[in-house]
């Protein structure tokens, strides 16, 4: 008992100090979810918001944002003299690429006048390893190697095997893979975009499309149907707002039905279309209209169409009053982006083609840069602010886009092959692919040991288990050193808490994928908890799990078993669920605030064990995992029986597994097995509750054992007393029959 209250002491520290490093630590990431003003996203002084001259610290001068996407010039004046130092751009202004949090990180790239990477600020970023485990002052040192470097070479994360010199390597950001492979594509993109409108880079000129015309006028459902209008929709709820829109008056029969999926009328819903095209044009505009479009356009140069026929959000914005641009919309294509300013602007007035629907804002924009072609494929993007914190008021600006492609049949000799870039997330399945082939191999061989239990715990005795037990040491040691503290590979509530967020917005197998490991380790975790249960992972191979366990075992061989205790299983059975809360709470939570239920999920000491590490985190980060590590001395798994929301997680689908452990009908009377395992996992009654059972095969050992199960025993010694053969034992953990013997008769 006195145990017990010491354990529920120690407990109650532990969880105090959790939510109080939680408390503490939060303040120290400063850039995390940083409030940055809405006019820094559209302002043309883009530098009366923004740091520019911690990107270029000599400039006492920059200009309003120009070019398209928008960059701004650092100059230096002195004696009358103007020096150009360079160029740099608000990452946002280009590109949205999320990260591992599902938003972007936003940044200052600067870019010197010869070509080079000035200096990259970060300003915002919602990453929760970088909030609760990695310092920001990581990512920023990471940010610091593009100093110097040319914006015309490739740039990879990791070693880079390249003897023509197009590719230059950087080093990554243990612990943050996804993050910096992000921020890497986001300054790359940058580079590009800026670099080809200043010369640095050249431009890419794609060839204009040559159209097939067949002089037939379309109906609007028609142009539906063969994908020549597009629609695009944004909803109330992907803008934070409360309640519905009410759909416009003008197509008050299209908008009060709302989205099938969604049951909203749409805050925005957009029609949009390529006009080139002879017969397209001509079936939108008529005849006299698009000839009087084509007589504006110069050669190489694009017109689209948009209307809005739903919702109350307009496409134009104010943009293009205050500044001549068009802010809230853009176009994409092949890592181009394209935008408007008043010039590019055409009023709309009608729409010929039979059947178009009721519309209330329209233009026609054009596209001049040489880049555009309107034989490839390009994506029309419509730029909104949500609503993050109603309290605060506090806003992110979010895209939504919609993808369009002429049909092949339009095109002269069909569409164009598209060059297939390389997945960033492939470099890392390249590079490391001897790692992966031994990370692979571990897991199979693993799976094939347990797959052999039978034979392995027939094999062993309670006072011989090496046959099993030295399967089990070998591959805790593993998973603490090569799983754990080599490949990072450590499994975490928070990739539950992903792909559950992930389910209410947006499935992104990049997220996962970027980290080989731990995407091959959750398809090892999902296979094997069908199969057998969760025991597998959380018993054999989780690195946590595994480090608690040696320790354990090695208390016990340096003499310090008879300090090392068990709960009573009535405190047990309590306790065990507070993991199920953990588990629940932190799914609630992240369903209404993803950031907050990352930073909770610190109760799982797994970035600071291994990630960051102990020494290096410091703190009371460092003094929780401290303890948990070192109270498993003294108690078999403490965390993994009564705090460890993972393998809560894992424990509930654990119930539909195909295979268990086996049972004697003699295992309901005896108590053996219940008394020597560790995990408290079998009841008085010998049934074991395979949610909890770390499938360790002690009570397999004892099954097969004639000297230490009870039943066999006593079956062991009546067949010695009568002079009966022993026979082996057999997978139902019985004697095997013996065979009767004829008896010959005599005469």
């Amino acid at each position: 008992m006195v145990g017990c209250h010491r354990f529920l002491h120690w407990l109650g520290a532990l969880l105090t100090w959790l939510v109080a490093a939680t408390v503490v630590a939060a303040p120290n990431a400063k850039l995390y979810q940083a409030q940055l003003p809405l006019a820094l996203f559209s302002a043309p002084d883009l530098c009366a918001y923004a740091p520019c001259n911690a990107v270029f610290p000599e400039a006492n001068r920059f200009s309003q944002r120009k070019g398209n996407p928008p960059y701004v010039e650092a100059w230096r004046d002195e004696g009358g003299k103007k020096q150009l130092l360079g160029y740099l751009a608000l990452s946002t202004d280009v590109t949205k690429i999320p990260a591992y949090s599902g938003k972007t990180l936003i940044s200052l790239i600067g870019i010197t006048r010869d070509g080079r990477f000035a200096r990259v600020a970060l300003l915002n970023h919602s990453e929760p390893i970088l909030l609760l485990g990695i310092p920001e002052e990581k990512l920023i040192a990471f940010n610091e190697q593009y100093t110097g470097k040319p914006i015309t070479t490739r740039i990879e994360i990791g070693k880079v095997e390249d003897e023509s010199g197009n590719a230059i390597g950087i080093d990554g950001l243990s612990g943050a893979t996804v993050t910096v492979v992000v921020q890497n594509q986001i300054v790359r993109a940058v580079a590009r975009a800026v670099g080809r409108q200043v010369g640095l880079i050249t431009q890419v000129e794609r060839p204009e499309a040559r159209f097939v015309t067949t002089g037939r006028r379309y109906s609007w459902q028609e142009l539906e149907q063969l994908g020549l209008v597009q629609t695009l929709r944004v909803y109330p709820s992907d803008l934070g707002w409360d309640t519905p829109s009410a759909p416009s008056d003008a197509n008050a029969a299209a908008g009060a039905a709302g989205d099938a999926k969604t049951g909203e009328a749409p805050a925005l819903e957009v029609r949009f279309g390529l006009l080139d095209h002879p017969d397209v044009g001509k079936s939108l505009l008529g005849e006299a209209g698009w000839e009087s479009l084509k007589a504006r356009l110069k050669p190489g140069e694009n017109a689209i169409f948009v209307i809005r026929t739903a919702g109350s959000e307009s496409f134009k914005g104010s943009g293009f009053v205050r500044g001549g641009v068009f802010d809230r919309i853009q176009l994409r294509q092949l890592g181009d982006v394209f935008t408007f300013r008043d010039l590019d602007y055409v009023p709309l007035y009608d729409l010929v083609a039979e059947g178009t629907p009721a519309f209330d804002e329209s233009g026609i924009f054009i596209v001049r840069d040489p880049a555009f072609s309107a034989a490839y494929p390009w994506e029309f993007v419509f730029l909104g602010n949500r609503i993050v914190d109603k309290l605060t008021g506090h806003r992110e600006y979010v895209s939504f886009g919609q993808s369009y492609w002429l049909p092949e049949s339009m095109l002269e000799g069909g569409r164009p092959e598209l060059p297939k870039p390389e997945a960033s997330w492939m470099r890392f399945w390249k590079t490391r692919t001897a790692e992966i082939g031994l990370f692979v191999a571990t897991l199979l061989a693993m799976a094939g040991v347990y797959a052999a239990r039978d034979r392995l715990t027939a094999r062993a005795t309670r006072k011989r288990k090496w046959p099993v037990d030295g399967f089990k040491y070998a591959f805790w040691l593993i998973s603490v050193f090569f799983f754990g503290w080599h490949l990072l590979a450590q499994p975490s509530i928070t990739q539950v808490l992903t792909w559950f967020h992930s389910l209410l917005t947006e499935w992104r197998w990049e997220l996962f994928l970027t980290d080989p490991f731990i995407f091959l380790f959750w398809i090892f975790i999902v296979v094997t908890i069908f199969v057998w249960g969760r025991g597998l992972f959380c018993g054999w191979a989780c690195p946590f799990g595994s480090l608690s366990e040696l320790l354990f075992k090695v208390a016990q061989w340096v003499g310090l078993k008879r300090f090392q205790f068990q709960l009573p299983m009535r405190w047990h059975l309590r306790l065990k669920n507070l993991k199920y809360g953990i588990f629940l709470f932190l799914l609630a939570v992240s369903a209404f605030s993803m950031p907050l239920a990352e930073k909770l999920a610190e109760v799982e000491p797994f970035k600071t064990t291994f990630l960051v590490g102990i020494l290096e985190r410091g703190g009371l980060f460092a003094a929780y995992a401290s303890v948990l590590l070192g109270l498993s001395l003294f108690m078999e798994r403490p965390f993994c029986k009564y705090l460890c929301p993972l393998g809560a997680a894992l424990a509930l689908p654990t119930t539909f597994r195909w295979f268990g452990l086996r049972r004697k009908a003699e295992c309901t009377q005896c108590t053996a097995c219940a008394r020597g395992c560790g995990s408290l996992a079998i009841d008085a009654v010998g049934r074991i509750d395979h949610r909890e059972c770390m499938l360790c095969l002690d009570c397999m050992v004892l099954y097969h054992d004639p000297h230490a199960c009870p039943p066999l025993a006593a079956e062991r010694k009546r067949r010695e007393k009568l002079g009966l053969p022993l026979t082996p034992v057999g997978k139902d953990g019985y004697f095997i029959p013996i065979q009767p013997v004829a008896v010959k008769q005599e005469g």
